[in-house]
């Protein structure tokens, strides 16, 4: 069995994370080496990632991991750097909250037509898409001037080893990828004015990209050969693998900055009441399709922490947890509540516009966010399940999210369905279990997931209290 410890290098949108895990058939132990801000940028009117600063904590973190024996990199989806013919970063990549791409989805389906582009792509609408920021930066100096286009993953990969690709799982939600025969939708990025060739070719999960470069190796200090691993460098990907679900009917929330609920099947459903319900089939290891819908997530309340300049998240939960339940509840993936700042104000504007009543303090807000929030959790397992005809009997929550005893026990209430919490670090135990597969110490996805659910701590919530009240809050806000 190998010695040296797996690296998963997980960013996310609000931070990055170097984590080290000691893998055997019988045991799975992560430990935290480094933790860095991911802090964006506004200049201008732009919104911007600052990559740089990113690549120096992964920097910092494999310095602070010490020796491994193989590292693999998965970060949030869609968002890209260009690179020039040399081979240099053109800018700063966009934050997909910028808003560059608002109102381009209709010059989009002037060509491609909404119901075209589901059945073609199966991804869900969302402004920020790959395919819309490609679409907004069409007639730019700086798309024009583009050799290679990297997904955020690929990017830093190719920093760390100098080679060139783009992992499958994420560029499954460019909304550039066929899910049936899992390679590019040729014929509708052609239609879309896409020049594909930008894109490196398609890597998979467990595939080898490369070795640490020897200046890499110098900066942090580690002795090569340090071999790079292709995991599910989607972080909702990699974090669907740290599933430990016992069960074949399972639904999944990851949770963090957003929740991604719904269900993992074998084949796409591409159907037009699918698109209506705005669900999304992205692709994970082994065959397998990430069905499910974006719903805002702690964003919402994160959002309210930087307006409220209140650092204190326990102190928020216990007031909210002593609030009176299901008073307002609002639309918890509407559009309205993704770009940054003034959150408080625009939930309340949401209630008061429904004829519900206004939060009056933090504690009511914070209520009001997590009961939405679960409330969202609730439809969006409800509809999975009825869409893909499948049966679901357990919630898994994995992610940020697990840790929020609250959110966890009002997801149960509301979905009237057991819910299991954990792994709170989902995103890097996928990662390193498939970097541990590709190793040969693992085995398949059943086998990891067994792994997973004998050796991690999971917190088990069951149902109470009356669903006719979540049915009735279901109403108020699917016929606001």
């Amino acid at each position: 069995m190998p010695e040296l410890p797996y690296a998963a290098i997980d960013l996310g949108a609000s931070s990055g994370r170097v984590m080290t895990a000691r893998v055997t058939p019988d045991t799975l132990t992560l430990t935290e080496s480094h933790r860095f801000p991911n802090r964006p940028v506004r200049t201008g009117n732009a919104l911007q990632w600052d990559i740089l600063a990113l690549y120096a904590g992964v920097l910092d973190g494999l310095r602070a991991a010490g020796q491994v024996r193989s590292l693999g990199i998965d970060s949030w989806a869609v968002d890209f750097g260009l690179l020039d013919a040399d081979g240099r970063l053109l800018g700063n990549p966009f934050h997909y909250r910028d808003t560059r791409t608002e109102h381009i989805a209709e010059r989009v389906w002037a060509t491609v037509p909404p119901s075209e582009l589901y059945a073609a792509t199966g991804i869900q609408y969302a402004p920020f898409n790959t395919l819309y920021q490609l679409a907004a930066a069409r007639d730019t100096v700086q798309l024009r001037s583009a050799e290679r286009l990297l997904l955020i993953p690929d990017l830093l990969t190719h920093w760390l080893t100098g080679r060139l690709g783009t992992e499958l799982t994420n560029a499954s939600t460019t909304q550039l990828i066929d899910p049936g025969t899992r390679d590019w939708a040729h014929g509708t990025a052609a239609r879309a004015g896409i020049d594909l060739g930008l894109f490196p070719p398609l890597r998979r999960p467990g595939d080898p990209a490369g070795e640490l470069l020897p200046h890499v190796l110098e900066e942090t200090g580690l002795t090569g050969p340090v071999p790079v691993t292709t995991v599910a460098s989607h972080d909702t990907a990699s974090a669907v693998v740290a599933v430990p679900a016992t069960t074949p009917h399972f639904a999944y929330i990851c949770t963090g900055t957003w929740s991604l609920a719904g269900l993992e099947l074998t084949e796409p459903v591409r159907t037009e009441e699918s698109r209506a319900a705005n669900f999304t089939n992205e692709l994970g290891v082994d065959g397998t399709v990430r069905y499910l819908r974006n719903i805002m997530g702690l964003w919402l309340l994160q959002e309210c922490q930087r307006d409220w300049r209140e650092p204190d998240v326990t102190a928020l939960l216990d007031a909210a947890a002593r609030a009176e339940p299901l008073r307002s509840v609002v639309d918890a993936g509407h559009s309205d509540f993704l770009a940054p700042g003034g959150m408080p104000g625009r939930i309340a504007a949401a209630c008061r516009a429904t004829g519900q009543p206004e939060p009056r303090t933090r504690a009511e807000t914070t209520r009001c966010i997590l009961d939405s929030l679960a409330l969202a959790h609730r439809r969006a397992v409800m509809d999975a399940a009825r869409l893909a005809d499948r049966e679901v009997d357990v919630v898994h929550i994995v992610g940020g999210g697990a840790r929020n005893a609250l959110l966890c026990q009002l997801t149960a209430d509301a979905c009237g369905l057991p819910v299991v919490a954990g792994p709170a670090e989902a995103a890097a135990l996928g990662n390193v279990l498939v970097q541990a597969r590709a190793d040969g110490v693992v085995g398949d996805l059943p086998a990891m997931r067994q792994l997973l659910a004998a050796t991690q701590p999971l917190a088990r919530y069951e149902p109470r209290g009356d669903r006719a009240a979540w049915t009735a809050a279901h109403v108020r806000v699917t016929t606001s």
